[in-house]
């Protein structure tokens, strides 16, 4: 009984959801591995473009591009930035949009692919997300990601050269495809031991009761 849970996060860098949706699940998970027993889970991160036409550099700003994207007002676009920068705030994330760099993401799910392969995919998706909604980095051009990967002890030069050969890419359409045969047109969405989709940013306690339930099916199969 002590395996640990399966969880795959379908999720993008720039979804200022999935960011928040991480917390909430982190702290469904603690409570969840709290009630002992050996609970644990094991996550993986997939990756899923939400706007793959965005061009690597944008010329303006997040309301810019949102408004344009999704044809809404721009005072509108900017209230509903200061309500997720609320929410965002709520589980201990400072979000800055107006210094964030709206960019492709393609790259960086590359570069969470290569950082798989070395087993630091966790520490380098919860580097990327503060680097684009807290820090106002670039995450969308082969050298700035490079200089990210190696703050998480990645090997800089071997991470270039992954994302100038496109050594991954085969690996993010994969993860693209899946995402389509499952049905998920957004993020985040959660797949649990396999057989369990929860979507969205939902509350911690959700998310510990979900993998409760799963604990306890699976204690019946063995019981």
């Amino acid at each position: 009984m002590s395996e640990p849970i399966k969880i795959d996060i379908w999720s993008d860098i720039a979804c200022p959801w999935c960011y928040i949706g991480k917390r909430k699940f982190e702290a469904g998970s603690g409570l969840f591995a709290g009630a002992g027993d050996g609970r644990g889970v094991e996550v993986e991160y997939h990756s899923f473009e939400l706007s793959p036409d965005t061009p690597v550099d944008f010329d303006g700003s997040e309301v810019d591009f949102l408004a344009g994207h999704k044809g809404l007002p721009a005072e509108q676009v900017q209230q509903m930035l200061e309500r997720v920068t609320g929410i965002a705030s709520s589980v201990g994330l400072d979000y800055d949009f107006d210094h964030l760099k709206h960019t492709n993401t393609v790259k960086a799910h590359e570069l969470l692919h290569f950082a798989k392969a070395s087993g630091k995919q966790l520490e380098l998706a919860e580097r990327l997300f503060r680097a684009y909604f807290i820090e106002g980095r670039h995450v969308g051009r082969v050298e700035d990601l490079a200089d990210l990967a190696a703050e998480v002890g990645l090997d800089r030069d071997a991470a270039l050269q992954a994302l100038e050969s496109e050594q991954y890419l085969q690996d993010v359409r994969a993860d693209q495809a899946t995402a389509g045969e499952y049905g998920i047109n957004g993020v985040p969405f959660f797949v649990i031991d396999g057989k369990y989709g929860v979507s969205g940013a939902q509350d911690a306690q959700t998310f510990a009761q979900v993998l409760e339930q799963v604990w306890s099916e699976r204690a019946a199969v063995t019981a």
